[in-house]
């Protein structure tokens, strides 16, 4: 039989506490093949929630308690997950909140997800039949949509919907993996840092669909602007996407240098200065790229490795220029030349980095199983 640790931060949630463990391990009756226990991480609560919590230990034996410094809700979740793993050895371990946003009843769905192979499952807002609370005030509903939508489209995972919610099922390996990482974070971009590294370790990701419920008793504690910088600031700083963007407009800026210094003030001819600038570029990307970018999943040094996908990566950056060149030609044909400025930054913008990126990833900069 598999162990499962649910872990529960809390802080003054004295109004909650009692009812979500006993909902907790009500559901885990209904539940066969799984041991489940519930540890709860209390910051030191004033309100007494720690006493509730050890009060209810007589009548659950799998109930825990640990008290961590209150230095935000990563901080509790790494001191957990440590406890967790080490003292209760457990084979998953479960995110939740104290307040009762999240249903106990979906443990079972959780569950059946990690035994068809996932390795970490969300409960996702954002895919049908999931769904934010309709009284949020219409700012805490931008900031919660906007959230995600950045971090998908800062990561390029479009397909994974909800970064943000606390609700998730996750395998030991996984949080093992993480901790060098996750350790450095204590507000709520916390989640936002587990689930990139859980990707980045090729953890097997599934969502299932969440109706998140408001609190009914005491109060919200996160900080709405606090929260969309820190995750504009994450993701600024981790996204392998942004960072090859960034060393697209470093190989422009040598491409574009070099050029003018060779036709400028060495006076070559002009193709010839273009092959040496556009070569001298693609190096640099190349070379930015694996150390940077991609530092991840970088390519095993061996010279043949680094020859054939050297030139797998001219390949690729040749088939930019052609697309370039023929969408340039065919929507000046179109729409005439006065704006041919536009349609090559739409091209580039819309069309060249996807179409780098993705195949980049697929070929040279593959996942590492």
């Amino acid at each position: 039989m598999r162990k499962t640790v649910i872990v529960i931060p809390t802080y003054n949630e004295k109004g909650n506490v009692e009812r979500m463990i006993e909902a907790i391990f009500s559901e885990a009756e209904t539940i066969p093949n799984w041991e489940i226990h519930v540890l709860v991480v209390d910051s030191f609560s004033p309100d007494g929630t720690n006493r509730i919590v050890v009060g209810l230990r007589k009548r659950y034996p799998n109930l825990h308690l640990i008290e961590a410094p209150k230095a935000g809700l990563g901080r509790a979740y790494t001191a957990g997950f440590r406890f967790a793993l080490d003292k209760l050895h457990a084979y998953l371990l479960f995110e939740m909140d104290a307040d009762l946003s999240h249903n106990p009843h979906m443990i079972k769905a959780f569950l059946e997800q990690i035994e068809a192979g996932a390795d970490l499952v969300i409960g996702s807002r954002y895919i049908k039949n999931g769904s934010i609370p309709s009284d949020w005030g219409w700012h805490r509903k931008l900031f919660s949509v906007a959230g995600n939508l950045i971090v998908r489209f800062g990561f390029m995972q479009p397909k994974v919907t909800d970064w943000t919610n606390g609700y998730r099922a996750i395998k030991a390996w996984v949080i093992k993996n993480a901790f060098d990482h996750i350790s450095n974070y204590s507000g709520y971009v916390f989640q936002i840092a587990l689930l990139d590294s859980a990707l980045k370790s090729g953890a097997r990701l599934s969502e299932i669909p969440c109706r998140f419920q408001d609190r009914k008793v005491g109060q919200s504690k996160i900080n709405s602007i606090e929260y969309i910088v820190n995750i504009l600031l994450y993701v600024f700083s981790h996204s392998a996407f942004i960072k090859f963007v960034i060393v697209g407009l470093i190989g422009f800026g040598i491409d574009f240098g070099i050029s003018y210094l060779l036709i400028e003030k060495a006076h070559w001819i002009v193709w010839k200065a273009t092959l040496t600038s556009t070569e001298i570029a693609i190096v640099s990307n190349f070379l930015l790229n694996n150390f940077w970018s991609f530092a991840h999943k970088k390519l095993d040094y061996t010279p043949l490795n680094y020859l054939w996908n050297f030139i797998k990566f001219n390949l690729i950056s040749s088939g930019s220029v052609v697309i370039q060149t023929l969408g340039i030609t065919a929507a000046v044909a179109l729409f005439g030349k006065p704006l041919w400025y536009v349609y090559k930054v739409l091209i580039i913008a819309l069309v060249i980095i996807p179409y780098s990126y993705v195949l980049y990833n697929k070929i040279i900069w593959k996942e590492k199983k």
